[in-house]
């Protein structure tokens, strides 16, 4: 098994308005992608144990997509969240409240057709997304 990934963010924000951004579909269309010629134009979430979520993630030229799913192994309302993608690869999410901000980090297991530093700044430019968004809102 290869060596776990890590990304992480502050935001400037509570915890409870951090899990709502992270959890909500109308929310992670807005943020769930790596670049500015990315989207993700449907997501769906049911963030519980044993619940499922998709989203998809596509080009915005139409050149390429794919869905994002897995499963809920273990959700902790504003404090944890881990899962299964489809493919088996396990993710972890941790949130922590610290002071008048909140810290995300997720761990997760690499896949094998693409370079370690390639995930990890493609994942790491999901976070700066989200914290983005989060933060203009």
């Amino acid at each position: 098994m290869t060596e776990k990934i890590t990304v992480q963010v502050t935001v400037n924000a509570d915890i409870n308005k951090a899990w709502d951004f992270w959890t909500n579909p109308e929310h992670i269309k807005n943020w769930n992608f790596a670049s500015d010629d990315w989207h993700c134009p449907r997501a769906e979430n049911d963030p519980r144990t044993g619940g499922k979520f998709s989203a998809r993630m596509e080009a915005k030229d139409g050149s390429f997509g794919f869905d994002f799913e897995g499963e809920y192994d273990e959700v902790i309302p504003m404090q944890k969240i881990a899962y299964a993608m489809a493919d088996g690869r396990e993710v972890n999410i941790q949130f922590e409240q610290n002071g008048g901000t909140t810290i995300v980090t997720e761990t997760f297991d690499p896949e094998t057709q693409n370079p370690r530093e390639m995930q990890q700044a493609g994942w790491q430019m999901i976070m700066d997304n989200y914290k983005k968004l989060v933060e203009a809102n």
